[in-house]
Protein backbone atom coordinates (compact mmCIF):
# COMPACT_ATOMS: atom_id res chain seq x y z
CA UNK A 1 0.00 0.00 0.00
CA UNK A 2 1.09 3.56 -0.63
CA UNK A 3 -0.06 6.85 1.11
CA UNK A 4 -2.59 7.74 -1.16
CA UNK A 5 -4.34 4.72 -0.33
CA UNK A 6 -3.81 4.97 3.34
CA UNK A 7 -5.39 7.99 3.42
CA UNK A 8 -8.20 6.91 2.17
CA UNK A 9 -9.02 4.37 5.14
CA UNK A 10 -11.97 5.82 6.98
CA UNK A 11 -10.94 5.44 10.62
CA UNK A 12 -14.03 7.18 12.17
CA UNK A 13 -15.34 3.63 14.45
CA UNK A 14 -11.74 3.95 16.12
CA UNK A 15 -11.88 7.69 17.17
CA UNK A 16 -12.74 8.29 21.07
CA UNK A 17 -14.23 11.84 21.44
CA UNK A 18 -13.35 13.53 25.13
CA UNK A 19 -14.26 17.17 25.53
CA UNK A 20 -15.13 17.84 21.62
CA UNK A 21 -11.46 16.63 20.90
CA UNK A 22 -10.87 13.80 18.56
CA UNK A 23 -8.36 10.75 19.51
CA UNK A 24 -7.61 8.17 17.31
CA UNK A 25 -7.21 4.96 18.77
CA UNK A 26 -3.33 4.64 19.22
CA UNK A 27 -3.89 0.05 19.57
CA UNK A 28 -6.29 0.77 16.52
CA UNK A 29 -3.71 2.62 14.45
CA UNK A 30 -0.80 0.13 15.55
CA UNK A 31 -3.22 -2.91 14.30
CA UNK A 32 -3.72 -1.17 11.00
CA UNK A 33 -0.09 -0.40 10.38
CA UNK A 34 0.66 -4.01 10.83
CA UNK A 35 -1.52 -5.24 8.55
CA UNK A 36 -0.35 -3.45 5.91
CA UNK A 37 2.85 -3.46 6.93
CA UNK A 38 4.23 -6.41 9.09
CA UNK A 39 7.67 -5.29 8.96
CA UNK A 40 6.75 -1.87 10.47
CA UNK A 41 8.38 -0.90 13.66
CA UNK A 42 8.69 2.56 16.00
CA UNK A 43 10.60 3.83 18.49
CA UNK A 44 10.25 6.67 20.93
CA UNK A 45 13.16 9.15 21.64
CA UNK A 46 14.55 10.85 24.73
CA UNK A 47 11.26 13.28 25.27
CA UNK A 48 12.60 16.92 25.66
CA UNK A 49 12.08 19.47 28.68
CA UNK A 50 10.76 23.15 27.94
CA UNK A 51 10.21 25.18 31.33
CA UNK A 52 8.11 22.45 33.45
CA UNK A 53 6.76 20.92 30.36
CA UNK A 54 7.85 17.64 28.45
CA UNK A 55 7.77 16.89 24.46
CA UNK A 56 7.53 13.14 23.47
CA UNK A 57 8.92 11.89 19.85
CA UNK A 58 7.99 8.90 17.98
CA UNK A 59 9.75 7.48 14.67
CA UNK A 60 7.84 4.99 12.90
CA UNK A 61 8.92 2.95 10.27
CA UNK A 62 6.78 1.82 7.41
CA UNK A 63 6.47 1.22 3.74
CA UNK A 64 9.84 2.42 3.42
CA UNK A 65 9.76 5.65 5.11
CA UNK A 66 10.66 7.01 8.66
CA UNK A 67 8.06 9.37 10.07
CA UNK A 68 8.55 11.46 13.46
CA UNK A 69 5.72 13.27 15.23
CA UNK A 70 5.81 14.76 18.00
CA UNK A 71 3.37 16.03 20.89
CA UNK A 72 3.34 17.84 24.16
CA UNK A 73 2.18 16.09 27.46
CA UNK A 74 -1.18 17.46 27.24
CA UNK A 75 -4.54 17.56 29.26
CA UNK A 76 -7.95 16.62 27.40
CA UNK A 77 -8.18 20.57 26.79
CA UNK A 78 -4.57 19.96 24.77
CA UNK A 79 -2.98 22.15 27.20
CA UNK A 80 0.69 21.34 27.95
CA UNK A 81 0.42 19.62 31.38
CA UNK A 82 2.86 21.21 34.09
CA UNK A 83 5.69 18.40 35.50
CA UNK A 84 3.48 15.41 33.75
CA UNK A 85 3.91 12.28 35.86
CA UNK A 86 4.93 8.89 34.03
CA UNK A 87 1.01 8.05 33.36
CA UNK A 88 0.79 11.79 31.44
CA UNK A 89 3.93 11.01 29.70
CA UNK A 90 2.85 7.21 28.50
CA UNK A 91 -0.49 8.52 27.69
CA UNK A 92 1.35 11.34 25.05
CA UNK A 93 3.41 8.79 23.94
CA UNK A 94 0.42 6.42 22.79
CA UNK A 95 -1.06 9.93 21.30
CA UNK A 96 2.03 10.69 19.39
CA UNK A 97 2.42 6.94 17.97
CA UNK A 98 -1.20 7.28 16.79
CA UNK A 99 -0.05 10.98 15.09
CA UNK A 100 3.33 9.52 13.73
CA UNK A 101 1.24 6.51 12.02
CA UNK A 102 -0.76 9.15 10.63
CA UNK A 103 2.08 10.81 9.25
CA UNK A 104 2.11 7.56 6.79
CA UNK A 105 -1.82 7.94 6.31
CA UNK A 106 -3.71 6.07 8.42
CA UNK A 107 -6.18 8.73 9.98
CA UNK A 108 -4.29 11.79 8.73
CA UNK A 109 -7.59 13.55 7.96
CA UNK A 110 -8.23 13.92 11.58
CA UNK A 111 -5.46 15.79 12.14
CA UNK A 112 -6.45 18.53 9.12
CA UNK A 113 -9.80 18.96 11.56
CA UNK A 114 -11.70 17.28 8.75
CA UNK A 115 -14.42 14.71 9.86
CA UNK A 116 -13.86 12.40 6.60
CA UNK A 117 -11.45 10.98 4.31
CA UNK A 118 -11.41 13.03 1.58
CA UNK A 119 -12.85 10.69 -0.63
CA UNK A 120 -15.97 9.63 1.39
CA UNK A 121 -16.33 13.42 1.71
CA UNK A 122 -16.65 14.18 -1.35
CA UNK A 123 -18.67 11.33 -2.23
CA UNK A 124 -21.15 12.70 0.40
CA UNK A 125 -20.89 16.21 -0.78
CA UNK A 126 -21.67 15.02 -4.14
CA UNK A 127 -24.88 13.64 -2.81
CA UNK A 128 -25.93 16.33 -1.14
CA UNK A 129 -25.10 18.90 -3.97
CA UNK A 130 -27.31 16.59 -6.14
CA UNK A 131 -30.10 17.20 -3.81
CA UNK A 132 -29.55 21.22 -3.23
CA UNK A 133 -29.84 21.56 -6.74
CA UNK A 134 -33.98 19.83 -6.41
CA UNK A 135 -34.55 22.46 -3.32
CA UNK A 136 -34.32 22.62 -0.14
CA UNK A 137 -37.26 20.21 1.11
CA UNK A 138 -34.88 17.33 -0.88
CA UNK A 139 -31.93 18.71 1.06
CA UNK A 140 -33.16 18.76 4.37
CA UNK A 141 -34.38 14.61 3.53
CA UNK A 142 -31.02 13.80 2.26
CA UNK A 143 -28.96 15.60 5.17
CA UNK A 144 -31.36 14.35 7.89
CA UNK A 145 -30.75 10.35 7.15
CA UNK A 146 -27.10 11.05 6.07
CA UNK A 147 -26.06 12.84 9.52
CA UNK A 148 -28.19 9.88 11.49
CA UNK A 149 -25.31 8.04 9.26
CA UNK A 150 -22.51 9.82 10.42
CA UNK A 151 -23.27 10.27 14.25
CA UNK A 152 -23.95 13.66 16.07
CA UNK A 153 -19.90 14.87 16.29
CA UNK A 154 -19.25 13.83 12.79
CA UNK A 155 -22.33 15.80 11.44
CA UNK A 156 -21.87 18.63 13.26
CA UNK A 157 -18.49 19.03 11.58
CA UNK A 158 -19.44 18.03 8.18
CA UNK A 159 -22.51 20.91 8.21
CA UNK A 160 -20.23 23.85 9.46
CA UNK A 161 -17.40 23.17 7.07
CA UNK A 162 -20.14 22.76 3.78
CA UNK A 163 -23.46 23.65 5.13
CA UNK A 164 -23.74 26.99 3.88
CA UNK A 165 -22.69 26.37 0.53
CA UNK A 166 -25.29 23.88 0.44
CA UNK A 167 -28.14 26.48 1.52
CA UNK A 168 -27.22 28.25 -1.50
CA UNK A 169 -27.08 25.70 -3.56
CA UNK A 170 -30.51 25.10 -2.17
CA UNK A 171 -31.88 28.32 -2.27
CA UNK A 172 -31.07 28.55 -6.03
CA UNK A 173 -32.93 25.26 -6.69
CA UNK A 174 -35.76 26.33 -4.86
CA UNK A 175 -35.48 29.75 -7.35
CA UNK A 176 -35.34 27.51 -10.04
CA UNK A 177 -39.04 25.93 -10.02
CA UNK A 178 -38.70 24.12 -7.05
CA UNK A 179 -41.60 25.33 -4.06
CA UNK A 180 -39.78 26.06 -1.06
CA UNK A 181 -41.49 25.05 2.51
CA UNK A 182 -40.86 26.92 5.57
CA UNK A 183 -42.58 26.17 9.03
CA UNK A 184 -44.35 29.30 8.43
CA UNK A 185 -46.11 28.15 4.84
Amino acid sequence: MNYSDLRKINVNQHVEYRDGLAYLSWAWAVDQLLQHDPDASWEFPEPKVWNETIMVFCRVSAFGRIRVAQLPVMDYHNRAVINPDAFDINTAMQRCLAKAIALHGIGLYLYAGEDLPDSDTSEVLNELEAAANMGEPALRKLWTDTAKQMGKTEADQFWAKHGRALKEIAMKGNQNGNKRTTKNG
